[in-house]
């Protein structure tokens, strides 16, 4: 039997949702569907805080919160009573124990995203909420060398939204990769943080490098220039994954393993 504060790694399809964060009475989201279910549960009100917070349309594999309760219930206990109460679009994963030192927010170490794109003539409507549709053709190769620019710790005010609320637009980012297989090309991101829309924005940039719209070297310009008004669109929400966010391994997280991609992330 466990309580005080618990772990959870919840995933969720982010289609039908105005995003993570619960805003006004009626408007539809993840942290209000998740409090709801967990406060059932917990059989008092249930407060979750979160890795990071996604938009609306993003999609989470792993998305990493924690609650407080005074509630006496097992770890199995908590994944099964919230996943009767949750809609068919949002699951929890697993649960665990943590101590009051651990924050899924501030503890967090890394986090990493995926955003996945269509390369294909026609559009797919079995997928259209699950990646970026592009007809016209990219070339990957081109967009693996404008990404490389970006690794490393940069000021990256123009990836930045314009509401961004972060004190500092610096972060780092570890790797920014590249691949293509079947007609679905995948940018794979990770960093010590990111600024509002950052991946959305980076992949607004390297589409239009791919399809030939902008030089390799834009990359290097937008974080010379500093300014998002010069960095082009930002890419559809529906492309992005939250992946995981990483931990110090002494907090034991039961976290899921994503080297390998899962089932519904594979290419038709």
């Amino acid at each position: 039997m466990i309580s005080g504060r618990i772990a959870l790694g919840v995933e969720y399809d982010g289609t039908g949702f105005r995003g993570w964060q619960t805003q006004q009475p009626g408007v539809r989201t993840v942290q209000t569907c998740l409090e709801v279910s967990l406060s059932r549960v917990a059989d008092h009100p249930v407060s979750v805080v979160c890795a990071g917070r996604t938009d609306a349309g993003v999609h989470a594999l792993e998305q990493v919160v924690h609650f407080e309760t005074s509630a006496q219930r097992r770890e199995r206990s908590w994944v099964l009573g919230a996943n009767v109460n949750l809609p068919p679009d949002v699951a929890v994963r697993w649960a665990h124990p943590v101590g009051t030192d651990f924050h899924a927010r501030f503890s967090a170490l890394a986090r990493h995203y995926r955003y996945r794109i269509m390369v294909q003539r026609a559009r797919s409507p079995l997928r259209r909420d699950r990646a970026v549709w592009v007809h016209a053709s990219l070339d990957c190769a081109r967009m693996q060398r404008a990404a490389a620019v970006l690794v490393g710790e940069h000021d990256f005010s123009s990836f930045r939204a314009v509401a961004c609320q972060a004190k500092s637009p610096v972060r780092r980012i570890h790797y920014l990769e590249l691949s293509e297989q079947d007609g679905m090309l995948t940018i794979r991101v990770g960093a010590n943080g990111f600024l509002h829309h950052m991946v959305r924005n980076i992949a607004g940039v390297l589409i239009a490098i791919g399809q030939g719209d902008a030089p390799v070297d834009w990359t290097r310009e937008l974080l010379e220039v500093r300014d998002r008004t010069l960095a082009g669109v930002t890419a559809p929400p529906q492309g992005l994954y939250f992946v995981r966010a990483d931990y110090p391994p002494h907090f034991g997280l039961p976290q899921l393993e994503t080297a390998s991609p899962l089932p519904e992330l594979t290419a038709a």
